[in-house]
């Protein structure tokens, strides 16, 4: 019983440390946990901002893929002969069936003077 006693009578209540005189001794270490907390809270912002920056470049390259993809095979198949020649039957030209002709040039002599 006599122990309880001394504990209490030792240990300090909250009020006795708490006071007015502590507080502004210690202003400083409180401004400064202040100004961590508020770099916490926007260093947490700027992550957020950058994950969602993160999510739509993402997003944007897939649908981007996807368009080139399929444009990529929409040449393909309209650059096919068959469809080449549906393409320009239209405008009355057709396949020949003769074969080119080469032309070989010869090579000129100088002229002598």
């Amino acid at each position: 019983m006599q122990e309880q006693e001394e504990k209490r009578k030792f240990r300090p209540s909250f009020k006795s440390v708490v006071r007015y005189d502590w507080i502004t001794k210690n202003i400083g270490f409180f401004l400064f946990l202040a100004m961590l907390t508020v770099l916490y809270i926007a260093n947490g912002h700027m992550a957020d901002k950058a994950i969602r920056d993160i999510s739509r470049t993402t997003r944007e390259i897939k649908d981007l893929q996807f368009e080139y993809k399929t444009l990529k095979s929409e040449l393909m198949y309209q650059t096919r002969e068959s469809e080449l020649v549906k393409a320009v039957e239209t405008s009355g030209l057709k396949i020949s069936e003769v074969p080119p002709v080469h032309i070989k040039l010869e090579k000129r002599k100088p002229e002598a003077q």
